[in-house]
């Protein structure tokens, strides 16, 4: 019990890294194309960083619905999962998508911005992995 309670710790650890590297990575991308005044390629950037962040909030805050949920019903032969949950992990990239279009057909951002921007996701994770890699915990 004491040895889960450690690993879950070391887990919300490296997920709260992700979400600051995500927002990091994302806005530093964009400082650097705001100091080249790309200011559209800078406020894409931005935003895809920070929608990017939204999207693995909301996929944690799914994932971790779907574990409570098997946890309670451990001892049932078929746990069941609200289906809002599968709903709300299904809506939050019609949300992006719909919020990218927005902004590209409204703002003028350019598109390819604002999906650079997305990948900050991937290079947080990335750079949270090398780094458990190279300090791991005990």
């Amino acid at each position: 019990m004491v040895q889960q309670r450690v690993e879950t710790a070391l887990y919300e650890r490296t997920e709260k890294r992700i979400a600051s590297l995500t927002l990091l990575v994302g806005f530093a991308a964009g400082i650097a194309a705001g100091l080249l005044r790309e200011w559209h390629w800078a406020a894409g950037l931005a935003i895809g960083a920070a929608l990017s962040w939204l999207n693995f909030r909301w996929l944690k805050q799914g994932l971790d619905t779907l574990v409570r949920g098997a946890t309670a019903q451990e001892a049932s032969p078929k746990p069941r999962v609200p289906a809002g949950t599968y709903l709300r992990m299904v809506f939050r990239y019609g949300l992006i998508a719909l919020a990218v279009y927005v902004i590209f057909a409204v703002f003028k951002v350019p598109l390819l911005s604002m999906l650079v921007g997305l990948c900050a996701l991937g290079a947080a994770t990335i750079t949270a992995s090398v780094y458990e890699i190279l300090r791991p915990a005990e």
